[in-house]
């Protein structure tokens, strides 16, 4: 199996199939099994979703698929998860495949990881964000967030109460300190990250459902991430600095990363702007 190796030396694998332009997917290309996948389906994910989303692209494209965010999570980077790092360890994923040029898909903050590769180099053919505002982004908010699941992770433990699938304010964290606190590194290196002033040069899209706000409860600081509230007040904004936009009706963050719903925004995207 091809690997990539990352910027403290950890491997990460590589599952590549198809032929044609190469698209890097941050997705896990294996399905999910056992009761986390039906922890999942009840959230209204999809245990299989990189799997799907291989499948609907491989007879046209050259898939270059990676679980990224599952490596975090067993082989955490608590220090070194900066936006220079991610950038380095998404072009040494495209190096390992053997991919001069190549377009990005990324999901909510492996959007954000795109966003940041695409500022770091000149090799991108094209970028895809799907769950994340190109303009105006919730990193103050995620940072919120990111550093109360911190100090969750590391308070003593409290009684557990129930989950409610779909509110996100009785979601409890299980994350250890260095799986929470890579992401508070992440958040605070992108503190002064002015994305209007992102200055890109490949084709870009964005997808986000039109639903996608996220609430979280007192626990959380009561924070509330808008993603789809960027580009519902300033759609015009996102398209004159380059962005084509997709508005998934009715959906929200776990509905519009579905394959069903993101495969035909994105695949006749990058068939036009990826030619043979």
């Amino acid at each position: 199996m091809t690997h990539a190796t990352l910027h403290d030396g950890a491997h990460l694998p590589l599952h590549l199939t198809g032929d044609g332009p190469t698209v890097l997917l941050a997705v896990n290309p294996d399905p999910v099994e056992g009761p986390q996948a039906e922890a999942m389906r009840a959230w209204g994910a999809d245990p299989a979703l990189g799997r799907n989303l291989i499948a609907g692209l491989a007879d046209r494209f050259r898939v270059v698929a990676f679980d990224y965010e599952g490596h975090l999570q067993r082989h955490p980077k608590p220090g070194t998860l900066t936006p220079d790092n991610v950038a380095a360890d998404l072009l040494a994923v495209a190096d390992a495949a053997g991919a001069d040029r190549f377009a990005y898909y990324g999901y909510s903050w492996l959007a954000l990881a795109g966003l940041q590769l695409a500022l770091r180099t000149d090799r991108l053919s094209a970028l895809v964000m799907g769950g994340y505002p190109p303009i105006d982004g919730p990193y103050r908010q995620m940072l919120a967030v990111t550093t109360a699941a911190h100090a969750m992770a590391t308070a003593p433990a409290q009684p557990a109460g129930e989950v409610v699938a779909g509110d996100w304010s009785t979601v409890q964290v299980t994350s250890t300190e260095a799986q929470t606190r890579q992401f508070v590194t992440l958040y605070q290196a992108l503190r002064a990250f002015d994305d209007r002033a992102a200055d890109l040069g490949c084709p870009r899209l964005c997808v986000v459902g039109s639903a996608d706000t996220i609430a979280y409860g007192p626990a959380w600081g009561g924070v509330v991430v808008d993603i789809a509230g960027p580009l519902l007040r300033d759609r015009a904004c996102a398209e004159a600095r380059g962005w084509d936009v997709a508005v998934l009706d009715g959906l929200d963050h776990m509905g519009a990363m579905q394959a069903a719903a993101v495969l035909p925004v994105l695949r006749p995207w990058l068939a036009d702007r990826l030619p043979r």
